[in-house]
């Protein structure tokens, strides 16, 4: 999904119902909740886990299940390899627990770090 070649975690728990492969990957991640009663909750964290269906993440506040986010993930890979990239993707929350969120991926799309949304 993300054009990059990693090492997948080889820990892969035979239990694990998830349908995508989580990759360890740490970058630097702006969230914000997508709400019009939310007073522009946001913050950053790092990312701990990516699939093409999901992120793994610390978060500075408790996301609330089932809400909408907007994460932007700064992204290892340049355009033309000079110009730095940004992952944006949105979904919802779907567990917060212990300063980390999971989001599962409903829509993304990269774009040039100097977009205004989510800097």
């Amino acid at each position: 999904m993300f054009g990059l070649q990693m090492a997948k975690s080889s820990s892969k728990d035979l239990n694990d119902r998830r349908g995508a492969d989580r990759f360890p990957i740490e970058r630097e991640v702006r969230y914000k909740v997508l709400s019009k009663r939310s007073n522009d909750e946001a913050g950053i964290g790092k990312t701990i886990n990516m699939s093409s269906s999901g992120v793994l993440f610390t978060s500075e506040h408790s996301l609330v299940p089932g809400k909408r986010i907007e994460i932007a993930i700064s992204w290892p890979a340049q355009l033309n390899n000079k110009t730095p990239l940004k992952l944006v993707a949105r979904g919802r929350v779907i567990r917060c627990e212990d300063g980390r969120a999971a989001l599962e991926i409903q829509q993304y799309e990269f774009r040039t770090q100097g977009s205004t949304s989510l800097q």
